[in-house]
């Protein structure tokens, strides 16, 4: 393995966090002996394809130091190849990292996990979810989350996880169900009407809130979470317990499980590791051992 290691920074992640979070982190690496550069980019196009230039040009990692936004990016220039990835989180959700066991908002014993795991030859294969061209890692939304994203990326003011929790008290007072088709493998078409259905490569999104539970990130299948037709006053019974795992225990919430789902829904947004992936209908397959990660 080369010694040359690639930082792929988001110097805005986390208020700020991320500029200062490469230092300590490259320090860390340099310390064990990996000379290190860093790519930032003038836009998220132009990041990605100086990743994708380090990836294809031998680098022994490509170290994410940012948020769940920042390490979807990074996910785009190495899966399917042998280049591992690394992250250091220090960015507002972080639910990749989380998710994968890995340190969260301390760069420096992040940068001292991947030097070690490098050093010791200790990569994991993990999932990944593929729509079209586009990976993900933790969960693809769809329904009420997403209108919630699709409100709170709209608003300007105020700033953080409260300008989300504000778009959710919005969008409660005008949700309704939507009706969903939706096909699991290759079974029939499923006729439904939901609150949000959830594509769990991962359990969790924004910021721990463990809408798919059970999902594990090594077993070649999606756990799919359906919130039913419910209202408003039990929407907002059910929604808080997401934080504990324990709304799949309600009898409006269904879980499935398959490699490959269509969903179809009319002007409802897809949004995957926090990022839009575009209008309904969509396609999603689970890829096993589609990444190698420097984890624990």
């Amino acid at each position: 393995m080369t010694s040359e290691i690639t930082l792929f920074v988001n110097p805005t992640a986390g208020r700020g966090r991320g500029a200062h979070a490469a230092q300590p982190a490259a320090g860390a690496l340099r310390d064990a002996g990996f000379s290190v550069r860093t790519v930032l980019g003038a836009d998220a196009d132009d990041a990605l394809a100086r990743a994708r230039a380090a990836v294809e040009g031998g680098t022994g990692a490509l170290i994410a130091v940012g948020g769940d936004g920042m390490v979807s990016l990074a996910l785009q220039a190495v899966a399917g190849t042998r280049t591992p990835l690394g992250v250091v989180a220090v960015g507002t959700g972080n639910d990749f990292a989380r998710t994968v066991g890995l340190p969260v908002r301390d760069p420096a014993a992040a940068g001292r996990l991947v030097a070690e795991a490098l050093k010791c030859g200790r990569v994991r294969e993990f999932d990944l979810g593929r729509t079209g061209t586009r990976w993900f890692g933790t969960v693809l939304a769809s329904g009420f989350d997403s209108r919630v994203n699709d409100r709170g990326n709209r608003m300007r003011w105020p700033a953080g996880r409260l300008k989300y929790d504000l778009a959710m008290i919005a969008e409660l007072a005008a949700f309704r169900p939507l009706p969903y088709r939706i096909t699991l493998d290759d079974g029939p078409a499923r006729e439904i009407e939901a609150t949000l259905v959830a594509v769990g490569n991962g359990s969790s999104y924004g910021g721990g809130m463990r809408i798919c539970p059970g999902a594990r990130l090594d077993d070649g299948l999606f756990d799919i979470t359906v919130v039913g037709d419910c209202g408003r006053a039990t929407l907002v019974k059910v929604f808080p317990r997401v934080y504990r795992g324990t709304h799949v225990e309600h009898p409006r919430v269904t879980v499935y499980r398959a490699a490959r789902i269509t969903l179809e829904s009319a002007g409802v947004t897809g949004y995957a590791d926090g990022e839009p992936l575009g209008a309904l209908p969509l396609t999603a397959h689970c890829v096993s051992a589609a990444i190698r990660v420097l984890a624990p």
